[in-house]
């Protein structure tokens, strides 16, 4: 019953008024205090620290981070962050869409990383901590002039950076029952990605993986805390914004692309997840 308490934080936590934020790691649990209580994540989140320490707590699992270390922190993991007064660094906070809009929804399951629990620290080697603080350093910099098509040229920014981490980053053991359900998601999402267009229930994709439809559900739930369902739509919605943000194809071919009968279904449940209509999203894209 306790954890339905703990507060469920999205990037709004932050102000943001996208799906990526950024700023320097100077007072950080001051300006935030949120993070320093038991909180839930719906994002990524990123902390280059320069110089400085703390600590992070998921569960029972506590970690340690220093100066010259990336921590890094999955979506959907109650945890607790401590900071040491006066330290240094780069944090930056992203949703899977924010990434998933240009690049393969499955890519971000490719880097090491994110496959190792709900957090994982690593030392960056010194012969890579000048390039490394040169690339945040630009990507702070894009952020917060926020120019023209930002959003797009962070986007890059950020996947440089996930292959760099991937890099340097040196994998641990995992645990294996959580990676066969790990597995079996990865699966799910991969054939959401195939046939989402003729196939918007979960029941046929339970189907196709062989397992019932609550089943489904429930290992959606454990592992990213979202139903079965919702993947779905927000796959829809994921590829409706591609189509917006990189072509030119009118409304209703883009209804007709992903599988919508009538235009106006298209635009009522795109607002309703968006709370722009599909037009506004996409003049939007080339304003931020």
């Amino acid at each position: 019953m306790q954890a339905t308490r703990v507060p469920v934080c999205t990037l709004g936590l932050f102000n943001a008024k996208q799906d990526i934020w950024m700023d320097s790691l100077e007072n950080l649990l001051q300006k935030y205090p949120v993070l320093a209580a038991p909180h839930t994540p719906a994002f990524y989140l990123i902390l280059c620290i320069d110089k400085g320490e703390g600590a992070l707590v998921v569960d029972q699992d506590r970690i340690r981070f220093r100066s010259g270390q990336v921590l890094i922190i999955k979506p959907n993991c109650i945890n607790t962050i401590t900071l040491e007064e006066g330290s240094t660094g780069t944090v930056i906070g992203f949703t899977t869409d924010f990434f998933s809009l240009r690049y393969n929804t499955n890519v971000l399951h490719q880097f090491s990383y994110f496959n190792e629990g709900n957090q994982t620290a690593f030392y960056v080697p010194q012969e890579a901590v000048k390039g490394m603080q040169f690339l945040l350093w630009q990507m702070l910099e894009e952020f917060r002039m926020q120019k023209k098509a930002t959003q797009k040229v962070l986007r890059s920014y950020l996947n440089i950076l996930l292959i760099e981490l991937d890099r340097i980053h040196v994998p641990q053991h995992t645990i294996k029952i959580h990676n066969a359900l790990h597995e079996k998601i990865q699966k799910y999402q991969m054939l959401i990605e195939q046939h989402f267009k003729t196939h918007k229930m979960p029941s046929e994709y339970a189907d196709m993986l062989h397992i019932s439809t609550n089943y489904l559900n429930k290992i959606c739930r454990t592992i990213l805390g979202q139903t079965s369902g919702n993947l779905i739509k927000q796959h829809i919605i994921l590829e409706a914004k591609r189509l917006l943000s990189y072509t030119t194809h009118s409304i209703s071919e883009i209804a007709n692309e992903l599988g919508f009968e009538h235009a106006s279904y298209f635009v009522t449940i795109f607002k309703k997840a968006t709370n722009q209509t599909p037009e506004q999203y996409r003049k939007s894209q080339w304003i931020a």
